[in-house]
């Protein structure tokens, strides 16, 4: 790796083939440009079948090539599309092949400050109103389960954390997984699912559960669908979302 591209490179004598300016202008932008934020539109989405996201970011005067690949496009909870405005992250870089610029992408986020807090509230103010977290609906935990129902990822550290804790403080207590994805597009509804195939299982109590994260991360368990979930079981549940 050069850490300077241009340390060898006498601008009055040495001739580059394309190749080489591509090459040292791609190491330049992304040692400049290691890990930026821009702000901006989509436009041209595309979702090839190889998972990766690719779109134009732009305003009213410009316009940059974004790459999502597949790993981080997974992360993202908002639904892309057209038109949308958002906060990127990622490197600049340089497609050597076709001497294109282009942001190369890790996170994208909605634009403006608190925008997914400012749904949140929103949502929250929606289900108060209709009476989903009046204190009269919460039901009592029992004082001595004997069988509990766990709603988690059967791989993260979250499972392997409350086990821990059972065997310690109460290994008399029955535990039992139901899993689920805990992050990424298809969260919500598996949660929703999990919940009520527990609810259905005569469980003295439900556990709901995952580890820390970013409001992204976390945002499958303050959707809509999970909350009426919630308040739909008959069995006492225990919220241990971020559960450390």
């Amino acid at each position: 790796m050069i850490n300077d591209p241009f340390a060898r490179l006498n601008l009055d004598r040495e001739v580059l083939s394309v190749s080489q300016l591509n090459n040292r202008a791609r190491l330049l932008l992304e040692d400049v440009f290691a890990s930026i934020w821009v702000e901006g539109e989509i436009s041209n989405l595309a979702r090839p079948a190889s998972g990766h996201i690719y779109f134009t970011l732009k305003d009213s005067q410009a316009q940059v090539r974004c790459a999502l690949f597949r790993q981080n496009a997974a992360r993202v909870r908002q639904a892309l599309r057209d038109g949308l405005a958002v906060k990127v992250r990622g490197k600049v870089s340089l497609f050597e092949g076709r001497g294109d610029y282009q942001l190369i992408l890790d996170a994208v986020e909605p634009a403006g400050d608190g925008a997914l807090r400012l749904a949140f509230e929103a949502l929250k103010e929606k289900l108060s109103a209709e009476g989903l977290f009046a204190t009269e609906r919460k039901l009592a935990l029992p004082a001595h389960p004997k069988r509990i129902g766990i709603v988690t990822s059967p791989t993260g550290a979250v499972i392997r954390d409350i086990i821990s804790v059972f065997r310690r403080r109460a290994p008399q207590v029955q535990l039992n997984l139901i899993p689920t994805a805990v992050q990424g597009r298809e969260a919500t509804a598996q949660i929703v699912r999990a919940l009520q195939l527990a609810d259905a299982q005569g469980f003295d109590a439900l556990i709901l559960a995952r580890g820390g994260g970013s409001l992204e991360d976390l945002w499958c368990f303050n959707e809509e669908a999970v909350a009426r979930a919630v308040a739909a079981c008959v069995t006492p549940i225990v919220s241990a979302v971020g559960h450390e």
